[in-house]
């Protein structure tokens, strides 16, 4: 039986590294409106009986291959001059939408636990409020660990629900990168979305996935809604209080021109520095490598020994193997040789 002998790793032998991959997600306005079916009913939108968000899928979102891609919805703060106003539809509900979404991205503010509102810049004073908000939730398919910091544009339409595209406004976090221009709070870094003007127009919670628009982007469109809803000629404003969630969302998709950002994917590796003295494994464990108490590779016996290294196993203190690394090829191994095997072992 072939004898096993161990190298144990010692603290220098290992390191830790992280590495983050990007890849550039472009989302055109064609996919989120009239691609499938006729608007706004559009085979891969998807439309709930609670009304509170609607989902949107890169194809009909009954089909095997269909890939959520984002969810929509607004709300408005119990403080918002639209909270309370005659006929307002589906108020309980934008009220909740809007909570649900401060309480996990901003937390709580003082004893009292008030609910925080969403704000146009990153001193989190409670200045500068967006106390009405147009939500876009990004799929964590898409985003992978985070939106990349500095990457996101969201192409919006600001002019007649005929030609909205006629007026366009692009709004970027492209003063936010690594070390600067973000704020940190509950639900992660988040940083400003502003307008070719430098007007902030919403914020982008990298972490979360999730883009805030202020309504004041909207406030040229006075047909914020679709020719064909009762609701036609309303402003943004107007169209939060009457409409119901599902028509606000179908109006803000008609509207957005394209999205872009740069996903983050995070890869933590540990790297281990596998040490083969010159003195040890000069010899086979494999059965074959004798042949009647002879070293088959041997032609002479006073030649010196020679092995190949195929794989490196790595154990745990009670010598179970708990990972295996092969060598892209075979490595020669002699009393003359000393090596050393890096193996990265992904998580």
């Amino acid at each position: 039986m072939a004898v096993v002998n161990y190298e144990e790793l010692g603290a220098t032998d290992t390191t830790s590294t992280k590495t983050l991959l990007h890849e550039s997600i472009p989302l055109t306005g064609t996919i989120v409106s009239g691609t499938y079916g006729t608007f706004p009913n559009d085979n891969n939108i998807k439309n709930y009986t609670h009304g509170m968000f609607q989902s949107v899928y890169d194809y009909p979102y009954l089909s095997s291959s269909a890939n959520h891609i984002f969810d929509l919805t607004v709300g408005f703060n119990a403080s918002s001059t639209l909270s309370g106003s005659p006929g307002v539809t589906m108020e309980a509900k934008k009220l909740n939408m809007y909570n649900q979404f401060s309480q996990v991205l901003l937390g709580f503010t003082g004893s009292s636990n008030v609910i925080r509102d969403f704000e146009l810049d990153l001193t989190l004073d409670q200045t500068g409020s967006m106390k009405e908000a147009l939500f876009l939730n990004f799929s964590r398919l898409l985003y992978k660990d985070e939106i990349k910091k500095g990457t996101f544009s969201i192409g919006i339409g600001t002019a007649s629900w005929a030609d909205p595209f006629a007026g366009i406004k692009t709004l970027t976090d492209a003063s936010a990168s690594t070390d600067q221009g973000t704020a940190n709070t509950l639900g992660g870094n988040y940083g400003v979305l502003y307008s070719s003007d430098n007007v902030a127009r919403g914020v982008v919670f990298y972490q979360a996935g999730i883009a805030v628009l202020g309504t004041s982007s909207f406030a040229d469109a006075t047909a914020f809604n679709s020719s064909s809803s009762p609701l036609y000629g309303y402003t943004i404003a107007q169209s939060l209080v009457s409409a119901s969630i599902s028509s606000s969302c179908d109006a803000l998709r008609h509207r957005i021109y394209n999205i872009s950002f740069n996903n983050t994917t995070e890869i933590n590796s540990t790297i281990y520095f596998c040490r083969v003295p010159h003195n040890k494994y000069n010899y086979s464990a494999n059965p074959t490598y004798l042949s009647s108490s002879r070293i088959v590779v041997k032609n002479v016996a006073s030649d010196t020994p020679v092995s190949y290294i195929t794989t490196v196993g790595l154990y745990s203190a009670q010598n179970q193997l708990m990972a295996i690394a092969k060598l892209s090829e075979p490595l020669k191994k002699t009393p003359s040789d000393e090596i050393t095997l890096r193996v990265r072992l992904d998580y």
